[in-house]
């Protein structure tokens, strides 16, 4: 299941190491809304990959820092570092793949 993070204390614990897959998003974007259970369903059926959320309303500093411009966005981090991005609607075996 993914997390969603509040802070930038805990989006720092959930990435420090291995893989994380990070959804930026905002409550109002429609797209965002349409990849959400898309998401949820992939975070259930992949081992080893963390999946988190961060609402790009209340952690701008974290969109900030990963020059968020536009969303959703998906970042694959791979012990912190950005090792992938996908701006957009993404379908669910398309995200499967991209967390890999």
């Amino acid at each position: 299941m993914a997390k969603i993070v509040e802070t930038l204390e805990q989006f720092e614990q959930e990435v420090a190491s291995g893989k994380t897959v990070v959804d930026f998003y905002a409550d109002w974007c429609g797209p965002c809304k349409m990849l959400g259970p898309i998401f949820e369903q992939v975070s259930t059926e992949t081992e080893g990959v963390n999946f988190i959320k961060v609402n790009t309303d209340l952690l701008p500093e974290v969109a900030d820092r990963f020059e968020v411009r536009s969303i959703p966005t998906i970042i694959k981090l791979e012990n912190g570092n950005e090792a992938n991005r996908f701006v957009g609607l993404m379908g669910k075996d398309q995200l499967k793949t991209f967390a890999q």
